[in-house]
């Protein structure tokens, strides 16, 4: 029996396995995630404006990539389609929209990476940051402030509520949803505090100051015969027939209207929250008391808002502690 022997041939070349490139890996598509984020978002406490911002850029990123014919699944996109999404999206509308995007995406993925959604690395890359140019913070003065209480004179409702508002904002630099959120069993004149909620949920008491109390009181008082006097909330509407709380959006409209009636420009909730630091700081107030008193967790936010002033604050206090004048 002759057996199928196959000789060896010294010269023959072996033969190359083929390589077969595997598939890359499809995810779940993105629009069905998004609202699994956000419970995730929700049971972390997140401010519902926070959550807002990051679900509409989300949602906003999924159009853009249907709409281009890119993948949209959890494990298909990359970080040339993030690129192209800023960079359309700042021609679009401006750099700082993109910066925010680029921020509230690396969240996503980053969430996407922990449940196991997506298999390989972010696609939002820290070298893609839109880099957004410094501007001059422009702090309120002592005038404008000062035009501003005297646009709000008077013994009326609204002219005696929105200046007890003021005077707060003045006083401590507290968030417009802050403000806006005070609960009238929160409001200690005797001890010249008031509780409020910062971003992310946690209470704090914000210090007032004697004026303040002053014009709280005046308030509370003209506030006993609103229609609505037994509402647990510490601000009311103008009219008497409807509850009209206060909103965020609320407190930006009245000083609006406040700063155009003063002739004050670009009045907003967050100038006076720069102002507030930057007046605390200048008066030899220390960064940590400043720190405590404005609800904020990091020396970083502080001098994101006050920093535009510090040389002229050291110069000011040097001219009060300057050692030369000892001698």
């Amino acid at each position: 029996m002759t057996e199928n022997v196959i000789e060896f041939d010294p010269n023959r070349r072996p033969r190359r396995s083929r390589r077969t490139t595997a598939p890359a890996p499809v995810g779940t598509d993105l629009e069905g995630l998004i609202d699994s984020w956000k419970r995730a978002l929700e049971a972390g406490n997140k401010a519902p404006y926070t959550i807002y911002l990051y679900t509409r850029s989300v949602r906003a990123f999924y159009a853009y990539l249907r709409a281009n014919g890119h993948p949209h699944d959890a494990e298909g996109v990359t970080a040339d389609h993030v690129r192209d999404f800023l960079a359309s999206e700042q021609a679009r509308t401006s750099v700082h929209t993109s910066s925010a995007h680029h921020s509230y995406l690396g969240v996503f993925f980053n969430w996407l990476i922990s449940e196991e959604e997506r298999s390989t690395f972010s696609p939002v890359l820290r070298a893609d940051r839109p880099h957004v140019p410094k501007k001059a913070r422009k702090y309120l003065t002592d005038a404008e402030i000062s035009a501003l209480l005297t646009a709000c004179k008077g013994a009326g409702f609204a002219e005696r509520r929105d200046t007890a508002m003021i005077m707060i904002l003045i006083d401590n630099g507290v968030r417009a949803s802050g403000l806006a959120g005070i609960q009238l069993e929160n409001v200690d004149l005797r001890q010249r505090r008031i509780m409020i909620v910062l971003k992310g949920g946690d209470e704090h008491w914000i210090p007032i100051g004697a004026k303040t109390v002053v014009a709280l009181d005046r308030y509370l008082r003209v506030r006993a015969k609103h229609g609505w006097a037994s509402s647990p909330n510490l601000w009311l509407g103008v009219r008497s027939k409807t509850m009209g709380k206060m909103t965020r959006a609320g407190v930006a409209l009245m000083l609006s209207r406040r700063g155009e009636a003063a002739g004050v420009e670009n009045v907003h909730p967050h100038r006076f929250r720069g102002t507030a630091a930057h007046l605390l700081l200048k008066e030899g107030m220390d960064p940590d008391s400043v720190r405590r008193v404005l609800g904020w967790k990091s020396y970083a936010q502080m001098w994101h808002y006050t920093e535009e002033h510090a040389n002229d604050r050291a110069r000011a206090m040097h001219t009060k502690f300057a050692p030369g004048d000892r001698f």
